[in-house]
């Protein structure tokens, strides 16, 4: 038998180009669905953990899934805003602990996360390097952020504009980085985090100017009575908020009306949260109180509908480059009949020459079967990794 091996091996390493590409296409077919599955059940477990460990999330009436996904893993979907208002009154109620989100803009690709120091207790991150939010215009960055950008403490972040050319006069904000989060494992990494009144800075709600009595360019006033000046659009709005200028920055219009995407709302207890859950039925409120998991459930439900007609169609495809194989190997038998032959003059039998055959696809399985196997144990080890950067970023 250890002959017909050899045999097959040799026939098989001569010609490489055929071997190989028989090779990676029982590869894939076996692989290609194995590996969905892993990635598929590590998303489901990223996701529900996530959910799981939110109880109730306040948003704008709306999409629940878009608030969710934006609020919970820092998506793109921007849900309909709400205000201040609306967690100054969970507050109130003293049933609960809201922990405001603002999630829209971004710093060099990662989502800037504006929240209180309650979002770091609650999600239980710790700070490897640096210290705590403590002012306006500072920043935490999550482990991936400072790795992927070279981040340490001292560092400045810039801000993304939301258009190339911003009409508004909104210019990016320097944010200074103060602090390293710990890994995760978890949408958190790939966050910057500040203050929501800095994310409000960031919108240009909230505006520092510069002193005009100290003033180095007389232009930029239009008209100077006893006890008030105007100022022309020459006065620049600060791009980076220092000790020395934080007195400046003032808010426009009544805070109460400021945007939020979302509120993590706590319940002290399940009493609690099912008396505000109650609050938030009524069909005149412009507000939904959603529980995160239920949304998920919902979502993985349709997820696991379309892996199902996923798998009809890799079915029919791994039918068809079976099939396909099949007839490639019915023809390199046909292109061998002279050597198959000579193989039988010499006195090889028929059982002989099928095991020689037999033997050349054990091989190929074989081959197969490993690679695959080294494959799925690859996705496998990353697949949390490979979960995050596919559906969260």
């Amino acid at each position: 038998m250890l002959d017909s091996f050899y045999v097959a091996w040799r026939y098989l390493a001569f010609h490489k180009a055929r071997t190989a590409t028989l090779v990676a296409c029982v590869t894939l077919l076996a692989a290609l669905p194995l590996a969905l599955q892993v990635l598929l059940e590590a998303s489901e477990r990223q996701l529900r953990a996530r959910a799981e460990a939110t109880p109730l999330l306040l948003g704008a009436k709306g999409s629940a899934l878009d608030l969710v996904m934006n609020a919970l893993y820092f998506a793109d979907a921007m849900p309909a805003p709400i205000s201040m208002a609306a967690q100054d009154q969970v507050d109130a109620s003293a049933l609960a602990l809201p922990i405001p989100l603002y999630v829209r803009f971004q710093a060099r690709g990662f989502p800037i996360v504006g929240t209180t120091l309650d979002y770091f207790d609650f999600r239980g991150l710790e700070i490897a390097r640096g210290r705590p939010l403590a002012m306006l215009g500072e920043a935490l960055v999550g482990a991936e952020v400072a790795a992927r950008l070279g981040l340490t403490p001292g560092d400045g972040l810039l801000s993304s504009p939301e258009t190339v050319f911003d009409l508004a006069g909104v210019y990016p904000l320097k944010l200074r980085v103060v602090g390293v989060l710990a890994p995760s494992r978890s949408p958190d990494d790939r966050a910057v985090f500040v203050d929501v009144k800095t994310a409000w800075v960031v919108e240009g709600l909230v505006h520092g100017h510069a002193d005009l009595g100290r003033r180095a360019d007389d232009s930029v006033i239009i008209e100077q009575t006893e006890g008030n000046t105007i100022a022309s659009a020459k006065l620049a709005q600060y791009t980076e908020i220092t000790e020395a200028n934080i007195a400046s920055f003032h808010f426009h219009g009544d805070p109460a009306g400021y945007p939020l995407n979302a509120v993590i709302v706590v319940a002290q207890d399940a009493k609690s949260g099912t008396l505000l859950r109650g609050r938030y039925l009524n069909g005149e409120s412009p507000h939904q109180l959603v529980l995160p998991g239920a949304v998920i459930d919902g979502l993985l439900a349709d997820v696991f509908r379309i892996k199902r007609v996923l798998d009809a169609v890799i079915g029919v495809v791994g039918l068809a480059t079976l099939l396909a194989l099949a007839l490639v190997f019915t023809l390199s038998v046909r292109l061998r009949q002279r050597e198959i032959h000579t193989l039988f003059r010499i006195g090889c039998s028929r059982f002989t020459i099928a095991r020689l055959l037999g033997a050349e696809m054990a091989i190929i399985a074989t081959a197969s079967a490993g690679l695959c196997g080294a494959a799925l144990t690859a996705v496998h080890a990353s697949s949390d990794e490979l979960v995050r950067r596919l559906f969260f970023g």
